[in-house]
Formats: C-alpha cells, sequence, structure tokens
C-alpha cells in the first residue's frame, strides 16, 4: 500500500461536482440561462420527487483552522436576524420563479456552525420556508451541530419541525491535536450531544472524524475510534484532512506543513481506522462514509440510490437542489451557480430583489455525460456506458490513463463498464480522475486542490 499512495498521491478534486468548480465556464453562464435551468428542472421533478434545499450559516463564535467552509467569525449574535431575512428574501426570490408549492424532500442546514443561531431563530427560519413549501412523502431534515453548543432546546426545537438526522463535527480527541486545530471538546460533550438526540428521537447521528490533521499520529485515530465506538454513532464521516492554505487563508497557516501526517502516515492511519470501523459494524459508503447497517444511507447504497452533490452523500436524489444564503451553491443538474461570499453584498443583493449568485456554469451534453459516470463511480464504485455516449466519451483514452491502475489490480474493465476492486476505492478520486476531460484539457498551472491521499 505504501508503495501505491506514493504512486498515486497527486492533487486532484473531491468531485462533489462535475464539473468542478475551478473549470466552471464563466463566459458561457448568465443569470438568465441559470433560471431556464432552474425552472426546467424544477418543472420535472418537483412533483415526482421533490427538491433539495442547503441553507448556509455562516457564524462561528471561534475559529476551527483545519475549517476550509465559508464562515464568519464573530460573538454577535444581533447578526442572526437581519441574516435570517436576507435568506427568506431569497427563497421568495426562488419561489416566484416555481410554477407550483415546491415540495422539499431534503433540508440541510450547514455552516458555520447552526447552533450559534438560538432555537427560536431556527425554528422561526424553519416555519417561513414552509410558508411556501410543503414537505415531500420521505422527507429528510437534517442539520450540523456543534457538541459544545448544542442545547436539548435545539435539539427539541428542530426535531418539532421534523428534524430527524444530525451531525456533529468532532475531528480528533487528542488534547494537542484539538489545540493546533483550535477545536476543543471533551468526549463528554459529545457523548452527551449524541445521547439527547437520541432520547428525542433522531434516528441517525452522524460523527466527522479527520485523519492527516497536525500533530496527528496513528495511536490518536486509534483512540478516537475506539471512544467513538463507545457511542456508535449511526453514520461517520473518515476524511483526509484538505491542507489548501492558499484558498483558506490564515486559518491553515497556523501550523507548518512538516506539522503534517506524510501521506504514507496518512494511508496507514485511513487504513488502521477502516479495519477498526468495520471490526465494529460499520460499512463502507461511497468515499470516506460509513455507516451500521440499520443507517438509511446503508440502505440506499445496497439498493443503488445513493446520491452525492454539495451536501456530501444523501439518501435519495433531487434533480434540483436550492441553496441558500452567502457562498451557498445550487445544483438544476443542468447547471451550477454560487452565491457572493461576501455577507454585506449577499444582504445588499438581496435586499434590492436580486437572487445573489455571482459565477456558474451551465452543462454540456459531454459535461452530463462525464458527470454521470463520475457520480456512478463515487457512489456505487462501478459505471456503464452505451454506444450513444462514444462520441462525448473517449474510452480508449480513459482505459489508457488507467491502465496502470489495472495492472495494479485497483480497477477491472469489461466489454462497456469498469468495476473499482477493494483495493482501488481508497483512490477512487485518482480513478474519476481519468474521466475528467476538463481537467486533462487544461491542467491547472498552479495547484487547485488538495492530495488525493
Amino acid at each position: 500500500m505504501a508503495t501505491l499512495v506514493q504512486k498515486y498521491n497527486v492533487s486532484g478534486p473531491r468531485y462533489t461536482s462535475y464539473p468542478t468548480v475551478p473549470y466552471w465556464n464563466g463566459d458561457t453562464f448568465s443569470g438568465k440561462k441559470w433560471f431556464t435551468t432552474v425552472k426546467r428542472s424544477f418543472d420535472l421533478s418537483n412533483s415526482l420527487e421533490g427538491i433539495s434545499l442547503y441553507i448556509h450559516l455562516p457564524f462561528c463564535e471561534s475559529l476551527c483552522t483545519f475549517c476550509g467552509c465559508h464562515k464568519r467569525i464573530t460573538k454577535r449574535h444581533e447578526l442572526e436576524n437581519p441574516y435570517i431575512k436576507a435568506i427568506l428574501k431569497e427563497w421568495a426570490l426562488y419561489c416566484a420563479i416555481f410554477k407550483e408549492k415546491p415540495q422539499i424532500k431534503e433540508l440541510h442546514l450547514g455552516g458555520g456552525t447552526p447552533t450559534f443561531f438560538s432555537p427560536e431563530n431556527l425554528r422561526f427560519l424553519v416555519d417561513e420556508i414552509f410558508a411556501r413549501a410543503d414537505k415531500a412523502i420521505g422527507y429528510e431534515f437534517s442539520f450540523e451541530g456543534h457538541p459544545n453548543n448544542t442545547s436539548r432546546e435545539h435539539l427539541q426545537t428542530l426535531y418539532d419541525v421534523g428534524f430527524r438526522r444530525v451531525s456533529y463535527g468532532i475531528q480528533d480527541y487528542n488534547e494537542k491535536v484539538q489545540k493546533a486545530i483550535h477545536r476543543i471538546q471533551s468526549f463528554k460533550n459529545v457523548e452527551n450531544a449524541t445521547k439527547m438526540a437520541r432520547e428525542i428521537g433522531y434516528t441517525s447521528v452522524g460523527h466527522d472524524i479527520i485523519f492527516g490533521l497536525p500533530h496527528q499520529t496513528l495511536e490518536h485515530v486509534k483512540n478516537t475510534i475506539t471512544k467513538t465506538a463507545e457511542i456508535m454513532p449511526d453514520r461517520l464521516a473518515f476524511y483526509s484532512y484538505a491542507h489548501v492554505p492558499w484558498l483558506t487563508g490564515n486559518g491553515q497557516r497556523g501550523y507548518k506543513s512538516e506539522d503534517l501526517p506524510s501521506a504514507d502516515e496518512k494511508r496507514e492511519q485511513y487504513e488502521k481506522g477502516k479495519e477498526l470501523l468495520s471490526e465494529v459494524g460499520y460499512r463502507e459508503i461511497g468515499m470516506d462514509h460509513f455507516a451500521l447497517k440499520t443507517d438509511k444511507l446503508y440502505h440506499a447504497m445496497q439498493k443503488g440510490d445513493l446520491h452525492r452533490n454539495f451536501m456530501g452523500y444523501t439518501a435519495s436524489k433531487t434533480q434540483l437542489m436550492v441553496g441558500l444564503g452567502v457562498s451557498s451553491i445550487s445544483d438544476s443538474w443542468f447547471g451550477f451557480a454560487q452565491n457572493v461570499k461576501n455577507l454585506e453584498e449577499y444582504q445588499h443583493l438581496v435586499d434590492n430583489g436580486l437572487i445573489p449568485i455571482y459565477r456558474g456554469h451551465i452543462l454540456t451534453e459531454e459535461d452530463e455525460i462525464i458527470r454521470k459516470h463520475i457520480l456512478n463511480l463515487m457512489c456505487q464504485f462501478t459505471t456503464k456506458w452505451t454506444v450513444d455516449q462514444q462520441p462525448f466519451l473517449d474510452i480508449d483514452l480513459i482505459k489508457s490513463r488507467l491502465t496502470e491502475m489495472e495492472i495494479d489490480e485497483m480497477v477491472v474493465f469489461n466489454d462497456n463498464e469498469i468495476q473499482v476492486t477493494e483495493k482501488g476505492r481508497p483512490f477512487i478520486r485518482n480513478i474519476c480522475m481519468a474521466f475528467d476531460a476538463l481537467l486533462h484539457r487544461k491542467a491547472p498551472e498552479t495547484q487547485l486542490f488538495s492530495m488525493t491521499i
């Protein structure tokens, strides 16, 4: 495995979208084209499967230095109400596009720290969203909670309006690692937050664990997973720390590159962590995710319904995902659009009746076909192609890019199919890169992505 790590540890996308954001074509994008794709997607899918809604709540009271998400560090809770009002204005602008009442299948509150907001304000936000929408059949609502400030009142309030899933960011339980990433929380706090959610009735509690953090060792990872097994969350994200200080500003510059584990050490952390998770009953789901057999995510993978978008892995697919709030990304299936990242600019635009997008991409027919194959690989570790796709897929070229991986027994080709082996799963990002036409046509002059290992 160490030899494979050295061979394949390169910079590459995580494929929450295709095309990936650095390869969006701004020259062919416009707000008019974007709204056309939104209307088209809504008309095709709302009554059949509903839509997804992601709401970005960016405020955090302190900076976690490992984090690559867009956030605003503040202790000023008076910012909550104006921001919620801006989100609701943006939602009203989208609803004006729709011909009928939206049926919301998935709703996710992300951040930032959603539990920065008071329970009363979160309830007001959700109630006002549903003043213009209905809950779809089989809906699933989830939010990200901080173990240190997620109260019973937070959990009960969101439960009362339909939330049944919560995820907590854990990262690592070692004190030295926690200090380095400025995320100090005790095991007791995590245990209490998880217990409260289950007592109230949440059916899925998730924990996020990271390997490859500054000062983190194999023993730290083993200890974190051993403690996690005492709580047994229903699902886990166990993923590699992405060191991208050129994207995150000052946050990831609080420690040196030599403080980070090497690629071989990271892979050892992952392999041992994966082994321990398997021993206590978790099953691998897609890339970097694990779930108990009782969780919806596991059932979705077994049935072939697993989906991946900017909200991560989900148990059901919706064609349209609307992102509300500063920096949020929306996905109409035929296009992507991202909101402005500056809080004051965001509020100014929606106050003036404008949906606050500043960049995006309209998918070509080639994009749509490649996207489906990358999604298949990311969600099912296999994909098939058809004769009518040949003009958009250079299969011989794709196979040639994967020749070494085939020799290394990481992929297997049949006539019109590729299957990722167990050995190849940790390198799924590398495998998807073989299909990424835009990445190969225009190799970046500077590093855009984190390392794949």
